[in-house]
């Protein structure tokens, strides 16, 4: 498959639901500091996305999925979800007949890469869109399931309600991630009262408010990190007084702390 330098340019895609191979792969690339965003749709094939450089957002249905280095997401055939990314961004991206995923998951999820993983992506997005399907392939095609349906999922996963007033305060929260006001100040914001929105976030992520708000504030910062932000400047772009207090938060959510979690996505990069 040729090599995508602009994932929003129509003129190079190849629907890949129009190819009749059971995996469709092909790499992508941005070396400027642009905004990519495709908007909401979806493939009969299902999708795996692996990122190499740089970071992507993705929403799938009512979940929002952050994507850094060494990470990729799952979408499943038919899940309409739409991509953002702003910035340097290099990656492969493999669309697998269901036929051939019968294992694979059924819902959308972020997992960890191994080089294994990623190197047999990067072998079949070397492949011509009509490769010849012989034993070559399939072997490749044969590891690509294994390891994709044995990965490690991640974390990196934000419950998205639907509740219109709910979704005016995680748009106002990602626009200004640094406002640490009160749940009873934001429901006051968007309308409601405060019990009414402890009520919905509950029932529409499974979460309470404090813990939604801190694991969106630990995917902004994934995403910043990636972008090649330093720690010391997420920290204050979320709203925290000390960079000790975020790294602390950081590590409950993810284990953790940012340095080494990045350190570790750079070191296993290609």
């Amino acid at each position: 498959m040729p090599l995508l330098t602009d994932v929003s340019h129509e003129a190079e895609w190849i629907n890949p639901d129009e190819v009749p191979r059971p995996v469709v792969t092909y790499g992508f690339i941005s070396n400027d500091f642009g905004k990519i965003e495709l908007e909401p749709h979806s493939h009969a094939k299902g999708q795996i996305i692996v990122v190499r450089r740089g970071a992507l957002s993705c929403e799938v249905e009512n979940g929002l999925w952050i994507v850094p280095p060494r990470s990729a997401i799952w979408i499943p055939g038919e899940a309409r979800h739409a991509i953002r990314a702003v910035g340097i961004l290099d990656g492969l991206n493999s669309f697998i007949d269901p036929t051939v995923g019968k294992g694979l998951p059924s819902t959308c999820c972020a997992v960890s890469v191994t080089p294994l993983l990623c190197e047999v992506i990067a072998r079949l997005a070397e492949l011509p869109a009509f490769y010849e399907q012989d034993d070559r392939t399939s072997n490749l095609i044969a590891v690509l399931l294994d390891e994709l349906a044995s990965a490690k999922i991640e974390d990196l996963h934000l419950p998205m309600p639907a509740d219109p007033r709910l979704r005016r305060m995680a748009e106002l929260m990602a626009a200004s991630p640094a406002d640490r006001g009160s749940l009873e100040e934001w429901a006051r914001r968007i309308g409601m009262s405060g019990r009414t929105m402890v009520r919905l976030i509950a029932r529409e992520t499974g979460l309470s408010f404090g813990r939604w708000r801190q694991q969106f504030a630990v995917m902004l910062a994934v995403q910043s990190l990636a972008e090649g932000a330093s720690i010391q400047q997420v920290a204050a772009a979320l709203g925290y007084e000390s960079v000790p207090s975020f790294v602390t938060m950081f590590r409950k959510v993810l284990g953790t702390s940012p340095g080494r979690y990045m350190t570790e996505r750079h070191l296993g990069r290609r």
